[in-house]
Order: C-alpha cells, then sequence, then structure tokens
C-alpha cells in the first residue's frame, strides 16, 4: 500500500492579544553576579516603546519561554503570558489599537 500525502488544513489566526517587542532582556543570574546574591531566576524585559515600564518576569517564565531581545511578550485574554519571535508575531498579527 502506497502512503499518498495530502495537504494539512491552513488556518487563520483571529486571536485578539496585547504584545509588546522586546529591547533586551536582563536576567536575573547576571544582575545578582554582580551585586554577590544569589538568584531568583526571573529576567527584566525592557520594551522597544519606551513608553512602557521594565518588568519583571519569573523564573518559570523564563524558563519556559526563554524570551530574547526583539522578540515579543504576549499576554492572551486569558492572562497566559508567552514568548514570541517576532516574524511570527508579526506575520500573524495586525495592531488594532
Amino acid at each position: 500500500m502506497e502512503d499518498t500525502q495530502i495537504e494539512m488544513p491552513k488556518y487563520r489566526s483571529h486571536k485578539e492579544v496585547w504584545g509588546l517587542k522586546i529591547a533586551d532582556v536582563k536576567k536575573d543570574s547576571d544582575i545578582a553576579a554582580k551585586e554577590g546574591r544569589e538568584t531568583d531566576g526571573s529576567a527584566i524585559l525592557t520594551f522597544e516603546n519606551d513608553r512602557y515600564a521594565q518588568i519583571r518576569v519569573s523564573h518559570e517564565y523564563v524558563q519556559k519561554h526563554n524570551p530574547r531581545s526583539g522578540g515579543y511578550y504576549v499576554i492572551y485574554k486569558d492572562g497566559y503570558k508567552s514568548w514570541s519571535p517576532a516574524e511570527a508575531f508579526e506575520s500573524g498579527y495586525s495592531k488594532i489599537t
């Protein structure tokens, strides 16, 4: 019997999310080393749009998402927080406000 490949169904995103492009990620381990203290594993995100304050994300967030400069900090309607590479975010979402 021969396997036949058919194209998988295509989907278009219709979710609304909040997102900010990340300019810099400072991991607490780097800060703690300079301050001579133990790290809590968190990180501080700074955004390209300087109207928004820096935020600290938890160790769990850092471990799961490994946020990097140039990507997006994303919050979904249900409160879930994520990270997205710029290309994926910018090609999947259009700014509405």
